[in-house]
């Protein structure tokens, strides 16, 4: 039987007392059979997997946190700093592609490592809180907006929702910003006087808080949500730069669930604006959602669609 780095940890002497605090742990993250467990999960669909386990909780009063190290590398080490700020043990577990090695490395020049589990392409370790390393953790955001470590484009603008901003003529009644990220898109929407509402509908809630922060207009509404699930609206306007992956692995499918969502939840008359990368295979589903579907610009890199009628 195959375990996980952190049930042999606990194996081979992980002396956990009182509460473990897990920092963002994904969908079927293997407790190794622990209890006394709370989850601080900001990708709503962790959130319900983890709520439905009824363990969200902010940790207060815990023994010890384990974080669960992230892809960027500015906020891995944020949220290590964190745990090390609250006391404790600290217990750190990533894979090697996302810079497990260079933190346990990090790690090892402040503080006295106590026990190590090396296995499955990653590494675990753990120690009792003290001095930090001096990293910096700060995100030079783009001019005029705020933004945090490890939101989607969190130092510039996306080069993708440039291209589809000249396309956003003519916005009037209730439209969505599916996938708002940290709100570029959004408040380019908003700038139209014919917009009545802009539900900005994004499943990184740090991305949300800080696309409400970029908005600041009572017209925007945040919604916290999957984007491949919800079922809002209807709108007059779907616009949308979908992702095309939630791990290091390029996922098609994900942008052609947010064209099936968008068919969803817009009005018969309703208009789909997106852009995507030129080598998404999306043509074939959009067509397949909607009635009508022009091309309206792009590059060598992008490509910008308007998709009409949406097939019920």
């Amino acid at each position: 039987m195959k375990h996980s780095r952190l049930f042999t940890a606990l194996d081979d002497g992980l002396d956990l007392t009182g509460t473990l605090h897990i920092l963002r742990p994904p969908a079927g993250y293997d407790l190794a059979g622990l209890s006394d467990v709370t989850v601080e999960a900001t990708f709503y669909p962790d959130h319900q997997y983890w709520q439905a386990m009824e363990l969200v909780g902010d940790g207060i009063g815990r023994g010890a946190t384990l974080v669960v190290v992230p892809r960027s590398k500015t906020l891995a080490r944020a949220m290590i700093s964190h745990a090390i700020a609250a006391g404790g043990l600290v217990v750190v577990d990533g894979q090697k592609t996302d810079g497990i090695e260079g933190i346990y490395k990090d790690i090892r020049k402040t503080t006295t490592i106590l026990g190590v589990v090396a296995k499955g392409h990653g590494r675990l370790f753990w120690f009792t809180a003290g001095v930090a390393p001096a990293w910096d953790v700060t995100v030079k955001s783009p001019d005029g907006y705020q933004t945090v470590a490890g939101v989607f484009s969190e130092t510039k603008i996306d080069a993708g929702s440039a291209q589809l901003v000249p396309h956003l003529d003519a916005l009037k009644g209730d439209v969505a910003d599916l996938g708002a990220g940290w709100g570029y898109l959004s408040r380019e929407i908003l700038s139209h006087e014919g917009v009545t509402r802009l539900d900005m509908i994004e499943a990184d809630k740090a991305a949300l808080d800080c696309a409400v922060a970029n908005t600041n207009d009572p017209r925007a509404r945040l919604v916290w949500d999957d984007a491949l699930t919800f079922s809002g609206g209807p709108y007059d306007t779907v616009v949308s730069n979908p992702p095309f992956h939630t791990t290091r692995a390029g996922d098609p499918d994900l942008g052609k669930g947010f064209i099936a969502t968008a068919a969803r939840i817009l009005k018969p008359r309703g208009a789909l604006l997106m852009v995507a990368n030129r080598h998404l295979p999306y043509e074939a589903e959009l067509d397949a959602k909607f009635a009508r579907v022009e091309e309206l610009a792009g590059s060598g890199a992008f490509k910008v669609f308007r998709a009409t009628r949406p097939k019920r």
